[in-house]
Parts: structure tokens; sequence; C-alpha cells
């Protein structure tokens, strides 16, 4: 029996294409849409992030968006932060509820499939497996240049501070207040980029 008209199914198969595509990509990540366009409401798609992908925190303030994600596969961790770039949360999401051996500093963070954030909130997705596969939802329509803000206190996406700047939250060193503070009087002001032609 076929499949009616609007109706999209997420398989394994399909998985795997875009994982290939992210593995691919220089961004180490790549989306699949099953909205239509850009003016659709809402957004819904798959993202798939190899380790190693650095997603600038950013909010989605202006207009004003909530964002849902869901982990399907793989093990993520999304961090949130206070408007100075201090890590306020972690959350651990994993599709099968099991995560990865990690830094004493992620020990005790609450483990969920996913996460619903509401606007304004300042965050980031970071993979703590090889792949980590999420289904998101965001409201629409998509407009470039008002679809994000991304933070002044982060390095941007292929900016020469962004390695070091991931590896300190993988490694939770961002985690405790004392080394969140040093670290950001440390580092460069980073001018914003709060015009980026990317989605998370």
């Amino acid at each position: 029996m076929g499949i009616g008209p609007g109706i999209q199914l997420i398989t394994d198969n399909l998985i795997d294409q875009v994982r290939k595509k992210a593995i691919g990509s220089p961004r180490l990540r790549q989306n699949y849409n099953f909205h239509e366009s850009a003016e659709e409401n809402p957004h819904r798609f798959l993202n798939v992030l190899i380790a190693g992908t650095y997603v600038t925190p950013h909010r989605h303030l202006e207009p004003p968006k909530s964002e849902g994600f869901l982990v399907l596969e793989g093990c993520a961790a999304a961090f949130l932060f206070d408007d100075a770039g201090r890590v306020t949360d972690v959350f651990l999401l994993s599709g099968d509820g099991t995560v990865p051996e990690l830094p004493e500093a992620f020990r005790g963070h609450k483990v969920a499939r996913g996460i619903d954030l509401a606007p304004g909130i300042w965050h980031t997705i970071v993979a703590l497996t090889p792949s980590v596969v999420c289904y998101e939802v965001k409201p629409g329509p998509w407009v470039p240049s008002t679809d994000k803000e991304f933070a002044a206190w982060a390095p941007a996406e292929g900016a020469a501070g962004a390695p070091a700047y991931l590896e300190s939250l993988l490694d939770g060193s961002r985690m405790t207040a004392e080394d969140s503070e040093q670290q950001l009087a440390a580092e460069p002001d980073h001018p914003s980029a709060a015009i980026h032609d990317v989605r998370v």
C-alpha cells in the first residue's frame, strides 16, 4: 500500500542518507526539512549532528520563537546560558536513555529524550556521540535576517576560537562558576554575529 499525500515517514534509510550528508559537510551537520517552504508554519526537520560540529550559542527572541528538540539516536548535551555567557544548566538528551562516559562535571545532570525551550533562552547543542539525530520543531516563517541572535560572548562558527570553546563545553570546564568566570575574562571580546544565514 502506498503512502498518501501529505504523509512523510522518518525511516532508517532517510536517517542514513542525512547522516552521510552531514559527515560530508564542512559544518558536520545536515538538516532534512519536512516543511515545504520557508513561509510554512511550523517548521519540522531532522537535524543530524556529527561529533565536532559547533553550533554557536544563540537565542530566538525577536521575533520570539520556541524550539523543541527530540533526540531519536545518539546523545547530545543542551547547554543553557545567561546573558553574560555563563552556563546556567546542562541537560543530557539521549535517544535511548543511555549516555556515554563523560567528564566528572556532567555527572548528576538530568537525562531526557528531548527538550522544549521558550523564546529568548541562550542555548547550544553539542554532540556527545559520533552522531546525533534530532527531530526539531520551530515556528515559521524562516527569515534569515531575524531567525536567530548569535551570542556576542562566544566565537562565531568558523572563527579561530571556536574549537577551543567547543572543547571547553565537552570537557566540562565551563560548567563550574569559577572556571566559567575565568574563561570569560580571558577571552577577547567577540563581535556579535546577529545575522547569519544558517540554521541549527
